[in-house]
């Protein structure tokens, strides 16, 4: 009976972590989408990729060093709110550099949205573990970031959209392995869990519009 009972507490646990992680992710998609247009309407220039970099591992630093408390939820708004004003630019660069710039950003949302959608339904619904993916997800995301940044200074197209292609499949693993992560108890904190996918699906999205605008037929 002492055995039920833990494992009915197990679950209940899981539960209020993948409710709590769904819930917060979908306020943080709503605000960081808000901070996206009050980008674009106040002409924000583009944030630069040091700045970028700088914003988010410092507030991820901040999110993670209170993640137990309830200053971890004012961080994640914060560094996702600072996401989506980088974001602002962006979009408004596809759209005005491209006639078809912003069916090529709703193609980019929907195909994110599908892709998550899919890949946390069939996480959650198969109970799969995909904990042996930590160590690939980890040497690709690493291996593919520096590769981003050679191609960002030294202007080298090719490998920028080898990198955007390798970071649709990456975040693809990674919303799997999170996802997993959390269904079978290894993630205990929604708040981090929260930021990771997050991340996937901003990384995910702006591969995706690179990919798009790239094969757009548009110079």
């Amino acid at each position: 009976m002492n055995i039920n009972v833990s494992t009915q507490a197990r679950g209940i646990a899981i539960n209020n972590v993948l409710k709590n992680t769904y819930q917060l992710l979908s306020a943080t998609l709503l605000f960081s989408g808000l901070m996206a247009y009050l980008s674009m309407s106040l002409n924000l220039p583009h944030f630069g990729l040091l700045i970028t970099l700088g914003g988010y591992f410092g507030l991820l630093y901040v999110t993670n060093k209170f993640k137990n408390s309830a200053g971890g939820i004012l961080a994640v708004f914060a560094l996702t709110g600072f996401m989506g004003l980088t974001l602002g630019p962006v979009i408004g660069m596809y759209t005005t550099a491209f006639s078809n710039g912003s069916e090529l950003v709703a193609m980019a949302m929907t195909g994110t949205g599908l892709i998550f959608l899919s890949l946390s339904f069939y996480a959650i619904t198969s109970g799969k573990d995909f904990s042996f993916m930590s160590g690939f997800l980890t040497a690709g995301i690493i291996v593919a970031f520096l590769a981003g940044i050679a191609a960002y200074f030294f202007a080298m197209p090719a490998l920028s959209l080898t990198v955007s292609a390798a970071f649709v499949l990456l975040m693809s693993g990674l919303i799997l392995f999170q996802t997993s992560s959390i269904i079978r108890g290894g993630e205990t904190n929604y708040i981090m869990a929260t930021v990771t996918l997050f991340i996937s699906i901003y990384n995910l999205f702006l591969s995706l519009l690179q990919l798009l605008g790239a094969f757009s037929g548009e110079d």
